[in-house]
């Protein structure tokens, strides 16, 4: 008896192998499983998917992502890599399509719809021996006007989301979702053509995850892509950016100069002057690799003079910058010559070069803010710098540029010319076109607002810059001071303790907390406090004390 059950089991399975097509079987080389992690290392999700190329493109469901910052892949063979990147996903859906860097099985897409009833096999990943499930479509709808969306009729796995559902012929029809009610299949044509542009980083299902879109393959959407994600993605993650243009768009400067950027970032000033020659060389547009590598030393000057680097002069960048106005006569260039003859402290020679460009093509506000600022350091009349900085306002207000920073720019020249009243003009004029939410403006507003006794809008704006900034000691020691100043003597002692906690080897904040507590009437607490600040070296404290034995 058990010989003849043993018998039927073996012709069982020859029959259920038999009905499968002899090119289902090929796609299980193509299968890879994927799991998702978060910042800690912690497993987010997993699943299924399948590589539709050699170049290691595949295709899976984009929610194993969400809430990711990497992922990794498993190939059939056992193989693991991490996923480079994203090159689309589509949220509503559930697909996206992922890069890893290896050589990869590819698995044939299908190339017309399948029918309604027609058989296909559910392809589960597995290293060992993968067992394909049969299944049927029960129906199937259109979308998007050109691709597939699939139901299916069989009991499937949880698991099996991912996998690659195959026709007969061996190509994947879709990827395989599971609701409650359903199993369907999204056409893997339509996550094929999924892609990135510029404006990639702006959509919103991608913002859910920290694994990096790839940089569409045009230089221009690159550009506007790596424009966006600097300074709001981690350093690595922009260095692999970087790589990736450089590898897509190795003629073009601009990989070139954030490379260098990058560079002289971390104190590489060698490597960083290494990549800008190699930029000269390898750039099509000369011009533009040297204006960049004479903006690499200029920045380099401005911002880590304290770095020194013998090889990047300001004379090195200006020759740099006279090296590509002479390749390709831009006024933009003649722009960064003035920029860096300002930077030498010839105020009168930059002056000239700004004004100059004020007639040309690329007049702008910028270009008077500029000039002022040369007057300013030459000491020239206040009218002469008035009606610079007017000019800055009103040509960004005519261009449609913009004209907050220049009246910012004026306010701050009007407060320190003691002007207030105008000053605090400028200040309100330029936190309605803003809405700042910028601790140091409400600061500078409120030292604007005491000199004129506003003190119901000054201590709304020191309150402001206190919440905005809850680290910055300065500012709830000038809050306690404002306090004092109004007989908040509660509020003051509030502030001062604050501006100790934060700081507890900041004179003022005892100063300030002795004095409140003196006028509270707690004589004891506050002298002790006063002594405090005299220890730390107040000379103030002492004439306080005196007055207060």
């Amino acid at each position: 008896m058990k010989k003849t059950v043993h018998i039927l089991t073996m012709l069982l399975v020859s029959v259920t192998m038999a009905a499968q097509p002899a090119g289902v079987k090929k796609v299980a080389k193509s299968t890879f499983s994927l799991t998702s992690f978060d910042e800690k290392g912690s497993i987010v999700a997993s699943t299924q998917g399948v590589f539709i190329d050699e170049k290691g493109t595949g295709i899976c469901p984009f929610k194993v992502f969400v809430g990711a910052e990497r992922a990794t892949v498993v190939d059939a063979d056992g193989n693991s890599m991490e996923v480079d990147a994203l090159l689309g996903a589509d949220e509503l859906y559930d697909v996206a399509k992922l890069r890893v860097k290896a050589s990869t099985k590819a698995a044939p897409l299908a190339t017309a719809a399948e029918k309604q009833g027609a058989k296909v096999w559910l392809m589960p990943y597995s290293i060992n021996n993968p067992q394909p499930l049969q299944l049927t479509l029960s129906s199937v709808e259109r979308f998007h006007n050109s691709y597939n969306y699939y139901i299916l009729d069989g009991e499937v796995p949880d698991n099996a989301v991912g996998c690659p559902v195959v026709n007969g012929n061996g190509q994947v029809v879709g990827i395989m979702h599971k609701s409650d009610s359903h199993t369907t299949a999204v056409d893997g044509a339509y996550v094929k053509q999924l892609s990135v542009s510029g404006l990639s980083s702006l959509d919103a299902s991608l913002q859910e995850t920290g694994v990096r879109t790839a940089l569409p393959d045009n230089e221009e959407e690159a550009i506007t892509m790596m424009t966006l994600k600097k300074g709001s993605v981690k350093e690595d993650t922009y260095r692999a950016y970087v790589d990736e243009f450089l590898e897509k768009f190795p003629t073009s400067s601009f990989g070139y100069q954030e490379l260098g950027l990058i560079q002289m970032g971390q104190d590489l000033f060698d490597e960083a002057s290494k990549t800008m020659e190699a930029a000269i060389k390898q750039s099509r547009a000369k011009d533009e690799a040297h204006s960049d590598y004479a903006n690499l030393i200029y920045q380099k000057n401005i911002y880590k003079s304290d770095k020194p680097y013998e090889p990047w002069t300001l004379d090195k960048a200006l020759e740099e910058a006279k090296t590509a106005y002479g390749i390709n006569p831009q006024p933009i260039y003649q722009h960064q010559e003035a920029q860096i003859i300002f930077a030498q402290g010839k105020y009168q020679e930059a002056y000239d070069i700004f004004m100059a460009l004020t007639k040309s093509s690329i007049s702008n506000a910028e270009l008077y803010y500029e000039a002022a600022q040369s007057k300013i350091r030459l000491n020239a009349p206040d009218t002469e710098i008035r009606v610079l900085l007017d000019s800055a306002v009103n040509v960004g207000k005519r261009m449609g540029t913009g004209e907050a920073p220049y009246i910012l720019a004026r306010a701050q020249y009007l407060h320190d010319k003691g002007e207030y009243r105008e000053a605090l003009k400028d200040y309100n004029a330029y936190d309605t076109l803003t809405a700042t939410t910028d601790p140091v403006f409400f600061y500078l507003r409120y030292k604007c607002e005491t000199q004129v006794r506003q003190w119901q809008q000054a201590l709304f704006d020191i309150a402001r810059a206190c919440f905005l900034n809850p680290k910055e000691p300065t500012y709830f020691a000038e809050w306690a001071s404002l306090d004092l100043r109004v007989k908040r003597y509660d509020e003051a002692v509030s502030a001062a303790t604050k501006c100790i906690e934060l700081a507890p080897e900041y004179a003022d904040g005892y100063l300030l907390l002795g004095l409140a507590q003196i006028e509270k009437g707690m004589k004891e607490e506050g002298l002790k406090n006063l002594e405090k600040a005299k220890e730390l070296g107040d000379t103030r404290a002492e004439q306080y004390i005196e007055k207060n034995k």
